[in-house]
């Protein structure tokens, strides 16, 4: 029987942005050694990954960071998890409202593309602004066969809720189906750091020109982002695995 090769080369950082993702995270790993950052807590764990190559195995070293919520705490958190442990991959794991009609409810959105739309510029053409701020997100380096079911797209990005107004104006404008709060931010410092990223986002609410369905029962919002973040978290290791990280 051939020994199996081990090494630890490889570092992962994990970002959870929202509140109530993090709180998935504490309830998933209740045991581990918190730390703190000027951002939030965060922790470390080691996964093992078979490679494929003559059978050996690879402990993947894992940090989970709380980044924190909306696009100052998500850019200056970016960075910082990137200036202390230069990742060789960054993943963002989190939750998105969709668009009622357009994606289903527990969707994983896998970005292709993140805009930041609200930026309103009077001097000069806003949309030279937004453009500033989108970032093409290269996937190539993923496998085809990515482990669990993705619908990839682009993800629109404000320091806001989703606005039952804005619906039409950002289908019909950036053909968007989901938005969130951090993703934008999240892409385009990666993309400044050239580091590869990765960002899923689970749909835990939709939104309609009736109005937002978790906007007046935040128990919707908890009770589906606790089944997308444990299911990400459960698929971290083939995720990590699909790409060329290793």
């Amino acid at each position: 029987m051939k020994k199996k090769t081990v090494s630890i080369q490889k570092k992962a950082v994990v970002i959870i942005s929202a509140n109530a993702e993090w709180k998935v995270i504490r309830e998933i790993y209740p045991k581990v050694t918190l730390k703190r950052s000027p951002f939030g807590e965060w922790f470390s764990d080691t996964i093992s990954i078979r490679t494929g190559k003559k059978n050996a195995e690879t402990l993947i070293k894992i940090i989970y960071f709380h980044g924190g919520w909306g696009k100052i705490a998500a850019a200056a958190s970016t960075q910082y998890v990137i200036d202390c442990w230069k990742p060789e991959l960054l993943l963002n794991l989190g939750t998105c409202g969709g668009f009622q009609g357009e994606i289903d409810r527990g969707t994983i959105i896998l970005a292709e593309k993140t805009i930041v739309y609200d930026i309103y510029e009077l001097m000069y053409p806003s949309q030279d602004h937004v453009g500033h701020y989108s970032t093409d997100i290269d996937l190539s380096w993923l496998a085809d066969d990515f482990p669990i079911e993705v619908r990839e797209t682009l993800l629109v990005s404000g320091d806001r809720d989703l606005s039952q107004e804005e619906i039409p104006e950002l289908k019909a404008k950036y053909h968007a189906v989901a938005g969130d709060w951090e993703s934008g931010a999240i892409a385009h410092v990666a993309r400044l750091n050239n580091t590869p990223v990765i960002i899923l986002r689970g749909v835990s609410d939709l939104v309609s020109d009736a109005g937002g369905e978790a906007y007046k029962n935040v128990e919707i919002f908890e009770s589906n982002t606790r089944q997308i973040i444990k299911k990400l978290v459960e698929n971290l290791p083939k995720i990590i695995s699909s790409s060329k990280f290793l």
